[in-house]
């Protein structure tokens, strides 16, 4: 990694994995600023989203950092909310998940993506400059923006597969959150099996930089899997913010995210992921179960009671891409574009 390089790691998969909070842990360590979803910024400061707050309490466009970062790259002249539109139309034509595969088999292959690129390329070193981090957390999620990662330049970056249960995160999605809407279970796991397909692709194109994890090991051991993650973006792990399972939270300045991403203070991780076992009903609990099949086995999740592999620190993409070549998980595009 060259000296001038900004380190983004990048966390990848479907919603309500616990994105927000290994994001926000990490946020503690020195160096190290947690954007949120950042692929969000545009369409919630423009109002067309599910929330306009940062996460430290202001509206985007008034929060000290973001209201620095919106305008760049913005043509003069043109409104804020017009090169907001500008900005979610090339993210729908060219960033959303379906377009995973094409960009990591054919580049930046049309103009369109190109100035995507160039757009997040000089956000990302605007967001290093204006709060002096050397890696920035993207929580996003959505796999077609981060296979752009590795074409854009100046950037170095580091992919984190995240995967939890999708029968659990079936119950996270039935009752609303703040901000967030409902989703049935069905519906949830088609998103699942799609995100974590194209996932596993950029795990599989670019081993050496991927990791994959699974949120039932991170919450087993939050410590080790948070110094894990910091070595990997070249950060003295000794600054590690987990004390035990507990962690002192700050504001942060996240873009949008689970609505819990607002609390500060001591937070104890929880080492069980288990309440949809009371509260998911059995029809619901089955179509997640049916629909996430086989690729939910392959990582581990073999029901009736959940997880069915012993709890492991977190891997590099080399050490599990055998155990995840066969059988093929699944093959097309995945559904949706939307990582909220």
């Amino acid at each position: 990694m060259e000296e001038s390089e900004i380190t983004v790691l990048c966390i990848t998969g479907w919603c309500r994995n616990g994105s927000t909070i290994i994001g926000n842990i990490l946020n503690e360590a020195p160096g190290v600023f947690h954007v949120g979803e950042l692929h969000f910024l545009w369409k919630n400061s423009a109002g067309r989203g599910a929330n306009s707050l940062c996460g430290c309490g202001a509206v985007l466009t008034e929060c000290p950092i973001w209201a620095d970062i919106l305008p760049v790259g913005r043509p003069a002249g043109m409104s804020p909310a017009d090169y907001a539109d500008l900005v979610i139309a090339r993210q729908r034509g060219f960033a959303r998940t379906r377009h995973t595969w094409q960009i990591i088999g054919r580049g930046l292959d049309s103009e369109g993506v190109r100035q995507h690129a160039e757009l997040m390329s000089r956000v990302y070193r605007a967001i290093a400059q204006r709060t002096g981090a050397r890696v920035i957390v993207d929580t996003t999620k959505i796999p077609g923006e981060a296979a752009l990662l590795p074409h854009l330049d100046g950037v170095h970056p580091v992919f984190v597969h995240l995967v939890r249960d999708p029968v659990a995160v079936a119950h996270s999605w039935r009752a609303p959150k703040g901000y967030v809407y409902t989703m049935s279970a069905s519906r949830s796991t088609a998103y699942w099996r799609g995100f974590n397909l194209a996932s596993r692709a950029i795990l599989r194109r670019y081993p050496e930089q991927s990791t994959l994890l699974r949120y039932e090991d991170f919450i087993a051991d939050p410590a080790a899997t948070i110094a894990e993650l910091l070595r990997r973006c070249d950060v003295d792990p000794s600054s590690n913010p987990v004390d035990g399972r507990t962690v002192q939270l700050h504001t942060n300045h996240t873009v949008t995210g689970n609505p819990d991403r607002f609390r500060t203070g001591a937070t104890v991780i929880r080492p069980h992921d288990d309440s949809w076992t009371r509260g998911l009903p059995r029809q619901a609990r089955l179509a997640a179960m049916l629909l996430s099949w086989p690729m939910s086995w392959r990582y581990g999740y073999r029901h009736r009671g959940g997880l069915r592999v012993r709890p492991r620190p977190v891997q590099p993409a080399a050490a599990v891409s055998s155990q995840a070549s066969s059988p093929n998980l699944g093959s097309g595009g995945a559904p949706g574009g939307s990582g909220s």
